[in-house]
């Protein structure tokens, strides 16, 4: 047997535990407590009949069955299918992320390249890396008085420092060696950068591509949650809103999909331009 059928198993086996584990937790009926009859009727039969008030598996299973038979519904502003808000919320990622390897890739280039550049740059990068993207959404609000632009400006900042970053240590450790054939062969920097340094550098880079997706698919759910309107995160934030655990649980499970899919397509590419030395 295969490692990878043996890992298939296990994972379907710890699936299977999880959700056995997450039906037991949720279906057990114990007796209701004594509440105010206002607040009683706020929090429904769950309060009411002494059940969980955290939706079961077979509820959520149910719930994003129904969302994804319809996921492009368009009822207004504040019902929207689950296919369109993933599709803002994608969008939203990829301008930013792409935006930002635009930029991240060629200072990336400039720092590995340059030991001048790098320590004259390096202050800057050091006191700019470590603030939170969201930091950033206020001065983004009042300065481009757009919440979708301000969202995909605090996507780009968080994408930034991971590619370039990846980008200047791919550049700065390509082997002497081939530097040294490329220049006894006087070929010429901007020739020996893309002939050269690229290819050599081509999987760390994408690493860091890599790394910077998954957190720029994070900070967006937070992102929406704050300046609202559409996407993933402001349908969780209006699911919880409206109480419906059942909703939220289901988004959380798609974003969870949508970030492993993206992440499988820059592994894929990673793959593709790693050889052996």
């Amino acid at each position: 047997m295969s490692l990878s059928l043996r890992a298939a198993i296990v994972s379907l086996a710890l699936l299977a535990a999880f959700v056995f584990a997450w039906h037991l937790a949720t279906s057990g009926i114990g007796p209701a407590p004594k509440m105010d009859p206002d607040y009683a009727r706020l929090m429904g039969t769950t309060a009411t009949q002494g059940r969980s008030a955290m939706p079961g598996p077979l509820e959520v299973g149910a719930k994003l069955w129904e969302q994804l038979r319809r996921p492009f519904y368009d009822n207004g502003p504040n019902d929207k299918g689950i296919g369109i808000q993933l599709a803002y919320s994608i969008a939203r990622v990829l301008t930013g992320y792409f935006l930002a390897v635009l930029v991240a890739v060629p200072i990336g280039f400039l720092v590995g390249m340059s030991p001048l550049m790098s320590r004259a740059l390096d202050p800057f990068i050091q006191v700019l890396k470590p603030v939170s993207p969201l930091a950033w959404m206020p001065l983004a609000l009042y300065t481009i008085k757009d919440s979708s632009l301000s969202a995909i400006f605090v996507i780009f900042i968080c994408s930034l420092w991971p590619t370039l970053l990846n980008t200047a240590f791919g550049v700065a450790s390509v082997r002497r060696e081939w530097l040294d054939v490329a220049r006894t062969l006087e070929v010429g920097h901007l020739r020996r950068a893309f002939t050269i340094i690229l290819p050599a550098a081509a999987p760390t880079i994408l690493t860091g591509m890599r790394i910077s997706i998954g957190i720029a698919w994070l900070v967006i759910v937070a992102a929406e949650m704050l300046v609202g309107g559409t996407g993933i995160g402001y349908f969780v934030w209006n699911e919880w809103n409206n109480l419906s655990l059942t909703s939220v649980i289901s988004a959380i499970l798609l974003i969870g999909v949508v970030g492993m899919l993206l992440d499988a397509v820059l592994a894929r590419l990673t793959r593709l331009v790693t050889f052996p030395e």
